[in-house]
């Protein structure tokens, strides 16, 4: 009886002058508090050369003040993000990053790049993974979210057994928002900023307006929760807070 076996493919020879190309990895470094940054991100941030992270044109990035302790020695791509509502100069600015980032790949070096809270919750990394993932090799690092850090800094359950949560921006328009007050048990509705007056006013309006917090710089120094919709001014608000709308929820001042 011939023992013989099927003869196992060629191994592909690599491209000539190529090498074999670098990691891109994104790494959720959490909402704020330094040391809400996970273990697993510290350890990838000490491992690779190059960082990139979002910047205004100012150079302001809160995601690299989050970590700067594990970026000594490091190459930094900062992503320059204009601060305006067209996408178009925004989708430039990921255009020119990814071309970069695809070059420091290419030659074989590895890529972090960091992410406020958890990079695929409305995170800015997604953009990138979205032109960049289907050439490199791709892992993400998870983080700590806005959401639950807004929950723990009140101290409240978001939800418990079978309620349902529902995350939404502020930029949706007013029926969207009214829909999720009223058809979910807890409502976190994200960054109200320049909306914060009118998203007070869908509260009051859906009846919601007691089971209510909002939350402002969440694990921050300026951390700020507010526990009475009265005591929120009805006027433009930061753009680091967010609404958590808890029905029937446990609450910490005693609330039912």
């Amino acid at each position: 009886m011939n023992h013989a076996t099927e003869p196992s493919p060629p191994t592909p020879l690599p491209l000539a002058g190529s090498a074999r190309p670098g990691t891109l990895y994104g790494v959720g470094v959490g909402p704020g508090d330094p040391e809400l940054l996970t273990l697993k991100a510290a350890r990838i941030l000490q491992s690779v050369p190059v960082v990139a992270y979002p910047a205004t044109p100012q150079g302001s990035a809160q995601a690299r003040d989050i970590a700067a302790e594990w970026l000594i020695g490091k190459r930094e791509i900062p992503i320059v993000m204009p601060c305006m509502l067209d996408r178009g100069p925004v989708n430039k600015g990921y255009d020119e990053a990814a071309v970069v980032i695809a070059e420091e790949l290419t030659a074989g070096r590895d890529v972090a790049i960091l992410c406020e809270g958890d990079p695929l919750f409305y995170g800015s990394f997604s953009y990138l993974l979205h032109r960049l993932g289907d050439r490199f090799p791709c892992v993400v690092i998870p983080g700590v979210n806005s959401v639950s850090t807004a929950a723990a800094a009140a101290a409240t359950p978001l939800i418990t057994g079978e309620q349902r949560l529902t995350v939404i921006p502020a930029t949706a328009g007013d029926e969207a928002v009214r829909q999720a007050l009223l058809g979910n048990d807890s409502v976190a509705i994200l960054k109200p900023g320049r909306h914060r007056p009118r998203l007070l006013e869908l509260l009051r309006e859906t009846g919601r307006a007691q089971e209510a917090l909002y939350i402002e710089q969440a694990s921050r120094p300026a951390e700020r929760v507010i526990r009475c919709i009265e005591d929120i001014p009805a006027t433009p608000g930061p753009y680091f807070a967010l609404f958590l709308v808890v029905r029937n929820g446990y609450r910490q001042d005693g609330g039912d």
